[in-house]
């Protein structure tokens, strides 16, 4: 990993090489010291991938860049110790999100400034690392979208051209985030916890809500509950209906009942909307521990 007091540039990166070195020749215009480059990317067994990865390091030859010293570092995305071959499923992304997590987590224990650039490859990296640098990151780092104008995007087209004059268009787009880790430290020791002290706080959390998921058990009918624990399901109130063989009109009703209760259980006023997807929020989890989900 980076030394110490580092700026480093986190890049995603697809099929289009290019943009790793736009964005990097941005940053240098704007007499930003980058001294190391890392690019988060899919299994290079898609070819598309692999021609990215070759693109990119010839032009950090000896870890030189434009005659800068800047060491250049690839990380493959992997999941249960292989490989990821694409995001496709919530256990990817959650692979995905711990790998990313605990990369920014070790950079910024270690005091480094980071620059991440989400413009390249799958676009739930770009999500994932825009969640992660929300919690861990503070006000002297950057999240960056590169605007590529069309025209140039087809001449550039997988790595055909990797660098551009200014007059090109190419813009770098700061991403507003607000750093909550820097604000409630207490969220950025959770999020730089292992999974498993994770998994044990949000447990922890939930159980907050036990005793006003039976209130509301407690108080509803034996056809609201079934309603309820078809919303905790996931289910919307069209599926509902089909599901129960009832109306729509009767899902309501009892989903207005349900929520009158929950009301009462956690104290909310009118003035908090709530919708079916609250009771999900709520139930689902304590259903599941219960064993009726």
């Amino acid at each position: 990993m980076a030394a110490p007091g580092k700026t480093i540039l986190l890049s995603t990166v697809g099929g289009q090489p290019q943009v790793v070195t736009f964005a990097l020749d941005l940053l240098l215009a704007r007499n930003e010291r980058i001294d190391e480059v890392y690019v988060l990317h899919l299994s290079p067994v898609d070819p598309r991938v692999r021609n990215s990865l070759s693109k990119i390091a010839a032009e950090f030859p000896g870890d030189t860049y434009a005659s800068r010293q800047c060491r250049f570092r690839t990380i493959a995305l992997h999941q249960n110790s292989a490989p990821m071959r694409d995001l496709r499923d919530g256990s990817a992304a959650e692979a995905t999100w711990d790998q990313v997590r605990g990369l920014i987590a070790e950079w910024k224990g270690q005091g480094h400034r980071l620059h991440l650039c989400i413009s390249g490859g799958r676009r739930l990296m770009g999500l994932l690392i825009t969640s992660a640098a929300a919690l861990l990151c503070d006000h002297q780092d950057n999240l960056w979208h590169l605007y590529t104008p069309e025209e140039i995007r087809r001449r550039a087209e997988e790595g055909a051209v990797m660098h551009m004059p200014p007059e090109a268009g190419i813009q770098l787009i700061r991403v507003p985030i607000v750093p909550w880790g820097t604000y409630f430290p207490g969220l950025r020791a959770l999020a730089q916890a292992p999974q498993s002290v994770v998994a044990a706080q949000m447990e922890w959390l939930t159980a907050g809500h036990e005793r006003q998921c039976r209130q509301v058990l407690e108080h509803v009918t034996e056809r609201q509950r079934a309603t309820l624990l078809a919303f905790a399901r996931g289910s919307a109130p069209q599926d509902v209906a089909e599901a129960l063989g009832i109306t729509l009109h009767t899902v309501n009703s009892h989903k207005t009942a349900i929520l009158a209760e929950c009301r009462i259980a956690w104290g909310l006023g009118e003035e908090e909307r709530l919708d079916y997807r609250f009771i999900r929020e709520r139930f689902e989890r304590y259903l599941r521990q219960q064993g009726e989900l």
